[in-house]
């Protein structure tokens, strides 16, 4: 076995000539590929500005597609809670459909809404399960458009008590307070 000199020997003595040139290093392009880092920044710039403007500290929650809030002086802030919107003859609960209100304004009276009714309850059971041992606080926010009729607001919090949620907060628009 001869002695060679010592150096590089991995696939020179391959025969085709296209990988000879490659691992001999005289091919075409270079290995390593320059990053235009310009576009990177303008990219990550415009998610950041994106992400400040969409975000909210405060907590505040934006009414439900086409919901005109009444408005009151005396708010409080918003708390953490299921939040049942009705807009004219949809009833949402976090934003999905949970009945609707035409067998209430044909009925003229006061009746439970069942798909509300199973909806909250099984809210109700997966706090207790998420939650053992700690009293269940049964706070629902009702957010109602200005021109719902009455009875449905009723309806609405009746089946909301008859579901375990007692305690019933509305979501008001708030009058700034003159001094």
């Amino acid at each position: 076995m001869p002695v060679h000199q010592p150096g590089r020997r991995l696939m020179h003595f391959v025969p085709l000539e296209f990988v000879h040139k490659k691992v001999t290093g005289h091919g075409g392009r270079a290995t390593n590929a320059g990053l235009s880092l310009t576009s990177m920044i303008d990219f990550l710039i415009v998610v950041v500005v994106f992400l400040l403007m969409t975000f909210s500290a405060s907590g505040e929650t934006p009414p439900a597609k086409g919901i005109h809030l009444p408005e009151a002086e005396n708010t409080l802030d918003m708390i953490d809670a299921p939040m049942v919107a009705i807009n004219g003859s949809q009833i949402l609960v976090d934003g999905a459909a949970a009945g609707n209100t035409h067998a209430i304004e044909d009925a003229k009276r006061l009746q439970r809404i069942e798909e509300l009714f199973n909806t909250l309850k099984g809210k109700r059971e997966l706090w207790t399960q998420l939650h053992p041992g700690k009293p269940f606080p049964g706070v629902v926010v009702l957010q109602v458009d200005q021109d719902v009729p009455a009875i449905v607001v009723k309806s609405t919090f009746q089946t909301a008590a008859f579901a375990g949620f007692p305690n019933v907060s509305f979501m008001v628009g708030n009058i700034p307070k003159s001094k």
